[in-house]
């Protein structure tokens, strides 16, 4: 994935259409990585989704946290691109550091998902942060 999540805040901004900005998800969606069949166990199941999400972290030798993650449902792959844009391959420190909540509220997704896929968002945050402060 080559966008990153200044890039993706911004790319938000630019459009006006709740509908474009839908359909621009979507395609950071698209643009994930494939998740090999044999990680998408129950063991990697993030929960409080509602949709199914699997999400797989591994801390590297020098201190980065990788992340691989893929979902059945179309929005929610983007959501998961907007967290790898904001996540991978950071330190712990800078994964503690970065304030998601503040960028979900400028690019107006707060107030523009539904609040199951608000708290799937949630729930995906959640996961990773504890993944890291248990590596860390």
């Amino acid at each position: 994935m080559s966008e990153t999540l200044e890039n993706i805040v911004e790319n938000f901004s630019l459009f006006d259409d709740w509908e474009d900005r839908y359909r621009y998800l979507i395609d950071l969606g698209r643009g994930l990585p494939h998740m090999e069949e044999a990680l998408r166990t129950d063991s990697h199941i993030v929960r409080g989704c509602t949709s199914r999400v699997w999400l797989v972290s591994v801390k590297r030798a020098d201190g980065t946290f990788h992340f691989e993650a893929d979902s059945d449902a179309h929005i929610v792959r983007g959501l998961i691109a907007l967290l790898l844009a904001a996540y991978q391959d950071k330190s712990a420190e800078a994964i503690l550091a970065t304030d998601l909540a503040a960028i979900f509220k400028e690019t107006g997704l707060d107030q523009h998902l539904s609040p199951n896929r608000r708290n799937g968002f949630y729930a995906m945050v959640e996961r990773i942060l504890a993944d890291v402060r248990r590596a860390a």
